[in-house]
Order: C-alpha cells, then structure tokens, then sequence
C-alpha cells in the first residue's frame, strides 16, 4: 500500500462473451497530500472479511466487493459518528486492499465517500500499518496536516524541478533518496505561514510564531 492515487487501467477482452480486466497504477502522494485529499481518515482494527454483491455494471455482470468490518480506535478527519464498514475491490489488479482481518493489527486508513455515504478505498489510498508511521506522521494526522491543506506538496520525480506557485513545496524523496518514504514523507510537513507562503515544517510540535512570520523560505 503506497502512498499514491488510483489510476484504474480498463482493458476489453472480446472472448464470446465480455470480460473486463484491471489494473492498479499509482503516482505517488506525500502523507499530507493524501491526508488533505481523502474524506475519512481513521485508526482502525480490522475484524472481519466478507465478499458481496453491489450490484450490477451496465452489462448485468454483478459488482463484487470486498467488505471490511472495523473497529474504529480514532477518527482524524470525516464524518459525525463512527466507520464500521469499509468497502474495497475484489482483488489488488482492481484495486482492492487486503488487511489482516484478525483483529490484531491497527492501521491507519483514508478513502472517500460515495454518493451513498460508505467508505470506499483502494490500493492508492494513504493505507499503512500503524507501526509502520513516524512519530511525527502520528502527530502530523489531523490539525497538522490540515494546517498545510492550502498548500501543494509536489513531487520531483526527476532532475531539474522547480515549483511554480509559492503555495507550493517541492518533495524530493524520490530523486535524492530513491524512494517516496523518505525524510520528507516521515518527518516534514508543508504549512501556510503569515504571507500565505508555504514551506517545509520538520517537527512534532506546533510550528513556532517565528516560523510562521518568516517571509522567505
């Protein structure tokens, strides 16, 4: 489970009758990123699996989906009352999550809501285990990085890059440390300060009144 956004490949295959296959492509979101882009992001255990039938595609095939029982610890953005149901595609080629659904491992999950309002997530979702998160990403969930939502974290995937608003922040991980899990994605946020700038913030405490009034990054 990456931190990144879904991008399902649809492929027809003509064999007497239709079938469809998918796949999960991704592009990489830094955790604040992800984090101000999803509707629900909680602490959950999961507890129980069940595949079900959603309905039907245009074509009368039914929609099958996995759907996961949890056991909401803490809710970090979304709505009034708790999640205790959350829905996701059959297999990974769709972008479907499978979490260990003993009940003993907690995990940090984001998705978004349908017009019906159940939590769907995918493969491309801010989706890790808990113990896997930094001190300061545990920190970061909820004011901090919602601090930052005005902000733009942009990925540099190759060299020369450069940001061209000064709402942004460049994320460099991947080009100087080759990978999208690196110091940036663990320990910094981007905050708005008093010009309506952004810029890099490392820290589990709250940013302090100089950093907010610097006027150059």
């Amino acid at each position: 489970m990456s931190l990144s956004r879904c991008v399902p490949l649809l492929l027809l295959v003509l064999c007497g009758a239709a079938e469809f296959a998918e796949a999960c492509s991704c592009s990489p979101e830094h955790p604040q990123q992800a984090y101000c882009n999803a509707d629900v992001v909680i602490r959950a255990k999961v507890v129980g699996r069940k595949e079900v039938v959603t309905g039907n595609d245009v074509y009368g095939y039914p929609i099958r989906m996995i759907r996961y029982d949890v056991k909401q610890i803490k809710m970090f953005k979304g709505p009034d009352g708790e999640i205790d149901t959350i829905f996701t595609g059959p297999s990974s080629a769709l972008c479907g999550v499978n979490f260990e659904s003993n009940g003993k491992k907690e995990y940090l999950i984001s998705g978004n809501m349908d017009s019906n309002g159940t939590l769907r997530i995918n493969l491309c979702d801010y989706i890790e285990s808990w113990e896997s998160l930094s001190m300061t990403q545990k920190k970061s969930l909820g004011q901090r990085y919602q601090m930052g939502c005005d902000c733009k974290v942009v990925q540099c995937s190759m060299i020369p890059c450069s940001i061209n608003d000064p709402t942004e922040c460049l994320w460099t991980d991947w080009v100087l440390e080759g990978t999208v899990q690196g110091t940036q994605a663990q320990h910094y946020t981007c905050i708005k300060r008093s010009d309506n700038s952004c810029a890099w913030y490392r820290g589990s405490a709250p940013p302090k009144k100089e950093f907010m009034d610097i006027e150059d990054p």
